[in-house]
């Protein structure tokens, strides 16, 4: 009986299904469309629970698709609606905008710039702390702090001064706060740095609040500055700023004057530049200031902690500032070797630019002098600058890393404080250490360390004797002629004052170069091995001399005799190298003297007179004497007091 009336309601099962047409055990061939079921008056659904549809939407279903270009169009409308949304001014940024685009081309008239601007400043007034930290209002309010009045400069600046510093910290307001100090009045500059009371070094810190401090650092005179300075040194200075004087600049000193314990204010210190050593943020001035001072009192693991942290690519980010290149010297002077060598691989890729800048290139000199690994330093300093050894000759700061190889710490091409940066130490590094070991790396320099340091420009930490510190244990004769000879730099480096002699020796910069290489340089460095070289060299500057007198020449292709840096070089070429002189004489001078006795010339004509060697002397003169009786040529001073003795 069970099994007929399973038989029995079999067809009943089929038929329901077929219509419903909504079996789920079909073939794929046989699947129901649902499109065209008519819905279930039930609960809104459809019998296998789709949703319910209207007719509006059974009749878009049917329409074609919608084109790409429509599309876009939609989804830009969608965008727009979320965004209005989200942003509560939305609206007053989109009209902004618009503004903008006026007031910022270039073709416009001042009293038409004014009045777009005046007109945005009304929109955004009362709202102006709310919207500056958009991407877009922030470019508006900094167009128009640019170009108001003074009177408008200062009713933005009052409705800001409360937000200060929120708005610094934000990735875009914090264009709009540099904009607003760059055309701030004094008064306003002031008030800004006092707000800044208590929160410099959280400020310094954070990766975008660093950029404000730095900005107003810049700006600020010396007491604006002192005052900023205070806050990172201890907590009690930041109460008793006003104690303090610019006559105490350095921080020994306004620790002598206040009678503030050494250590707390080096604990402090401590406390605030170590989270800023470890987010690296090592770009500002400010931070190098407060680095240097910070040497001045740190004890020894203190600042070898500092040496360790800085000895890598974050020193690069460093060297551009006065400051900066002095931590450098200090870093490449008291680092380990380990720590020298990162220091030195961290300029990869980066030595060429370092070269040409004013203080960073005081740390390459820094690094030939010291540095005993000269097989790196050959392998990644000197390669990248014999790529453009002529630039580098030529150019005001780049030669100055040639001059240091051919003569070093020569008072000539290093100013006082040049060489005062090199001499430059770390007190607590130079003493020796509670166990009498010192460190390895600054075994010469620890007798020099105990004596008494000077202030030299500011100087923060001891400087002593009159020439640069040699930090290194090799020889420095060795080290120059292994960097300078051994590496191939000095036969690149004739070769390429032979090919370039005439500008060169024109070159207010480059001359110097071209008399240290024709001369040999110091301890005649390179004439064991590059004497012939050499004599190309004095062949190729008398052939130079040797060409015909022009009238018409230009300023800067004036012969060589006669322009004015390359004939006081050729001067004194004769005077200290005789081999020079007695090329230049009978390749150029000889029997043509007499042309040559006039002008600027004329002093390269007396050198021969003035020379101490006895054949330059006597090869000239003859024809020199000659012109002396007939009055062309008249007897140096030097000469004259000579014989008179």
């Amino acid at each position: 009986m069970v099994a007929k009336s399973q038989e029995n309601r079999q067809p009943k099962n089929r038929r329901q299904i077929s219509g419903n047409k909504s079996s789920s055990h079909g073939s794929a061939s046989k699947k129901p469309k649902f499109v065209n079921d008519k819905p279930s008056k039930s609960h809104g659904l459809g019998t296998v629970g789709k949703p319910f549809k209207s007719k509006v939407e059974k009749s878009e279903a049917k329409k074609e698709p919608i084109t790409k270009r429509e599309h876009r169009l939609q989804a830009k409308e969608l965008a727009e609606a979320r965004k209005k949304k989200r942003k509560r001014h939305y609206d007053l940024e989109h009209e902004l905008a618009h503004l903008w685009e006026k007031m910022r081309v270039r073709n416009i008239t001042k009293e038409d710039r004014s009045k777009w601007v005046s007109k945005a400043l009304e929109n955004m007034k009362g709202k102006i702390p709310e919207i500056a930290g958009s991407h877009v209002s922030s470019r508006v309010l900094q167009t128009c702090v640019k170009h108001c009045t003074d009177a408008e400069r200062e009713a933005v600046f009052e409705e800001l001064k409360p937000h200060f510093l929120t708005l610094a910290c934000n990735t875009y307001a914090v264009h709009l706060v540099k904009k607003m100090l760059d055309n701030a009045s004094k008064k306003q500059l002031a008030g800004f740095i006092s707000s800044l009371h208590g929160h410099v070094a959280s400020l310094l810190r954070h990766m975008v609040g660093s950029l404000v401090v730095e900005h107003a650092y810049h700006l600020a005179n010396a007491a604006q500055k002192q005052t900023l300075l205070l806050e990172l040194y201890s907590v009690e200075l930041q109460l008793f700023k006003d104690l303090v004087s610019m006559k105490e600049s350095r921080l020994v000193d306004v620790i002598s004057k206040l009678d503030i314990k050494k250590a707390s204010v080096s604990r402090h210190m401590t406390s605030v530049i170590q989270p800023i050593l470890e987010k690296g943020i090592v770009d500002h001035s400010i931070i190098h200031r407060v680095l240097m001072e910070y040497f001045t009192i740190a004890d020894k693991t203190s600042a070898a902690d500092v040496i360790q942290h800085l000895s890598s690519s974050l020193l690069v980010r460093m060297i551009h500032t006065k400051d900066g290149s002095r931590i450098g010297v200090l870093c490449i002077k008291h680092g380990s070797a380990k720590e020298r060598k990162k220091i030195v691989k961290g300029m990869k890729g980066h030595v060429k630019k370092i070269a040409h800048e004013q203080y960073a290139v005081m740390v390459l000199v820094s690094i030939i002098s010291v540095v005993d690994d000269t097989k790196l330093i050959r392998k990644i300093i000197i390669n990248e600058l014999e790529k453009d050894l002529k630039e580098l000759i030529l150019d005001k700061n780049g030669r100055r890393v040639v001059l240091q190889l051919l003569r070093p710490n020569c008072s000539r091409y290093f100013s006082p404080d040049d060489l005062a940066s090199l001499n430059l130490s770390i007190p607590s590094l130079c003493n020796k250490s509670e166990s009498g070991v010192d460190r390895a790396e600054e075994k010469a320099d620890s007798d020099m360390g105990e004596t008494e340091g000077e202030e030299v420009d500011g100087g923060e930490v001891s400087a002593e004797g009159s020439e640069a510190v040699e930090g290194g244990k090799k020889d420095p004769l060795i080290r120059r002629h292994e960097l300078l000879v051994d590496s191939g730099l000095a036969e690149k480096l004739v070769d390429v004052c032979v090919n370039n002699a005439g500008e060169i020796l024109r070159s207010n910069f480059g001359r110097e170069v071209m008399y240290e290489v024709t001369t040999g340089g110091a301890d005649d460095v390179l004439q064991s091995k590059l004497g012939e070289k050499l004599s190309g060299l004095y062949e190729a500057i008398a052939s130079l001399a040797a060409e015909p007198k022009s009238e018409d020449a230009a300023a800067g292709d004036e012969h060589v005799l006669e322009n004015f840096h390359s004939s006081r070089t050729i001067r004194k070429l004769i005077l200290d190298c005789p081999a020079f002189a007695l090329t230049l004489w009978t390749t150029a001078l000889e029997g043509k003297s007499k042309l040559w006795a006039q002008g600027h010339s004329c002093k390269i004509v007396q050198a021969f007179l003035e020379s101490t060697d006895s054949k330059v002397r006597e090869i000239s003169r003859v024809e020199l004497q000659s012109l002396i009786d007939e009055g062309l040529l008249k007897i140096p001073d030097t000469k004259q007091s000579a014989d008179k003795s």
